[in-house]
């Protein structure tokens, strides 16, 4: 019914930039909030960015000031520019979003994950 395809992720140099992307599509009615997570390896999936339809955006206190995230509604995408990466960003990234399907239901979905890794 619907898919979020990520790409961008990859291996950067500490201080570095990578800009990730999370498309939709499918069955798509309205999309609500956007979002990305991380999951580093044992360690639980925390919330690193969200933005409502709005363009109202809340960041993990962990990477305000360095990383933005953004939204195209025409094209149904998130985007998460990041900065001045630390090692501490390395993770698989995780693209959200709360979408209604022409069904009228709504559900929340995720991307496959991207893996961000942050070394010299």
């Amino acid at each position: 019914q619907v898919q979020l395809v990520e790409s961008g992720g990859g291996l950067v140099q500490p201080g570095g930039s990578l800009r990730l992307s999370c498309a939709a599509s499918g069955n798509i009615l309205s999309i609500y909030n956007m979002g990305w997570y991380r999951q580093a390896p044992g360690k639980q999936r925390d919330l690193v960015a969200v933005i409502t339809t709005s363009g109202i955006t809340n960041y993990a206190d962990s990477v305000k000031g360095r990383f933005t995230i953004s939204r195209d509604n025409a094209k149904n995408t998130v985007y998460l520019q990041m900065n001045s990466l630390k090692p501490e960003d390395t993770a698989v990234y995780y693209c959200y979003a709360r979408i209604q399907l022409l069904t009228k239901n709504t559900y929340t979905y995720w991307g496959q994950g991207t893996q961000v890794t942050v070394s010299s």
